[in-house]
């Protein structure tokens, strides 16, 4: 079985078993896949043990697609391995971050991932720890009403989009499959599916490589979150967040 579901932000209460009845008939063999901003790896110490340990326990295989809010630092400190025919970081045995531009099988059936967007809540800059103002310029956030900002490599990471690497990768990886793939799974949407929701979602390079992989690809269902809501967009992509779907 694979199930898929949204952001968690670190808060994985829909995994418990009165929410995820379903897992009483799952095994390591299943998986549930969360369309980035996990948030499980975040602090990037023994601080995020205790939630790593618990969602170890739990009876499935969890994966999860890279959002705009993980630790990228820690991430890349884990080790690579093979999985199901593509790269992963274990960050425990059966707690994986599916990486950019890879396919992975599945009972039989491809998925393609491509993690990472854009932040938006970025709108009062991007502080720097090490900056002589920072403190000041802190302060002053602090105390504006619902300002809008990030602490590079504290709450914000440049890694939140995908490097030319990474582009190439998820190329390559679709050539050798004619780009035909049964389920694709990313944080935001495609340029064209971006735009209809919020004022503030803008187009860039990750949106508008996804859009070129929607004209060109053939799949069966795109499932993605970022955007916080549960939503069939149409008859082949659907938004997630706080439901868990079983697509297999």
């Amino acid at each position: 079985m694979v199930f898929v579901t949204g952001d968690c932000h670190g808060n994985f209460a829909k995994f418990e078993s009165k929410h995820f009845p379903e897992q009483a008939n799952m095994t390591k063999d299943d998986t549930v896949i969360i369309t980035g901003d996990c948030g499980g790896v975040w602090f990037g110490d023994s601080r995020d043990d205790e939630t790593l340990d618990w969602l170890e326990r739990l009876p499935f295989t969890l994966a999860f697609v890279c959002g705009n809010h993980e630790n990228y630092d820690a991430l890349e400190r884990y080790p690579v391995d093979d999985w199901h025919g593509g790269k992963v970081h274990r960050i425990r045995p059966h707690v994986l971050h599916l990486t950019r531009g890879q396919i992975f099988e599945l009972d039989g059936y491809r998925f393609f991932t491509m993690g990472g967007a854009k932040s938006h809540d970025i709108e009062d800059g991007i502080l720097e720890p090490d900056a002589p103002d920072f403190e000041r310029r802190l302060m002053t956030l602090q105390r504006k009403p619902r300002a809008r900002y990030r602490i590079n490599h504290i709450s914000w990471w440049a890694q939140e989009l995908p490097s030319d690497e990474e582009y190439a990768e998820a190329r390559r990886n679709l050539d050798a499959v004619g780009w035909a793939v049964d389920y694709i799974i990313t944080h935001c949407a495609p340029t064209s599916i971006a735009l209809m929701g919020s004022r503030h979602n803008e187009a860039d390079r990750l949106t508008d490589f996804l859009q070129e992989v929607q004209e060109r690809a053939k799949y069966h269902y795109w499932l993605f979150g970022h955007y916080h809501d549960n939503k069939a967009i149409d008859e082949k992509h659907i938004l997630l967040w706080e439901q868990i779907v079983r697509v297999i």
